[in-house]
C-alpha cells in the first residue's frame, strides 16, 4: 500500500484566502472553487458581484484540472488545433481557469476560478496554490 499527500482543512483555507487577496489585489471579481483528487467540491465562493454564471464554470474549470490531471487550458489548446472531436469527451469546462494541485508528482485536488480572463483566472488559481508552498 503507498502513502499520498491529502489537502488539509487548513490548506483549503489557506488556498482560498490567496487566490482570494489575489484577485481584490488585482480588482477582479471571481468565483473559487477547491477540489479534493476526486472531484468532490470542498471550497466555493463567490465574491460580489460576479455574474451567477460564474459559479458552473468555476466549478466545472477545477472538475476538468483534477479529473484530467492537467490544467484545463490543455484542453482548450487541443481544441483550437482542430481536435473538436475532443469536445465529446465527459468533462464540463474545457477554458483556461482550471489547476491541478501537484505534490510529489501527485494531484491532490485542483482550483478552478471563473469571472475574468481566463488567463487572469489562471493567474488567481496558482496564487492560491501557492499558499501552500509547493512548486
Amino acid at each position: 500500500m503507498r502513502n499520498k499527500p491529502a489537502l488539509t482543512d487548513e490548506d483549503v483555507k489557506k488556498m482560498a484566502a490567496a487566490a482570494e487577496a489575489h484577485a481584490l489585489g488585482n480588482q477582479w471579481n471571481v468565483t473559487v472553487a477547491i477540489f479534493d483528487e476526486g472531484g468532490h467540491l470542498l471550497h466555493l465562493h463567490r465574491m460580489d458581484n460576479v455574474a451567477p454564471s460564474t459559479v458552473e464554470m468555476a466549478i466545472g474549470k477545477g472538475r476538468t484540472a483534477v479529473l484530467g490531471r492537467r490544467e484545463s487550458k490543455v484542453y482548450e489548446d487541443i481544441v483550437k488545433q482542430g481536435r473538436t472531436a475532443f469536445l465529446s469527451a465527459p468533462l464540463v469546462a474545457m477554458v483556461e481557469g482550471g489547476v491541478p494541485i501537484v505534490v510529489d508528482g501527485e494531484v491532490i485536488g485542483s482550483i478552478g476560478v471563473s469571472g475574468v480572463k481566463s488567463e487572469q483566472d489562471a493567474a488567481v488559481a496558482r496564487a492560491g496554490i501557492g499558499a501552500l508552498g509547493i512548486s
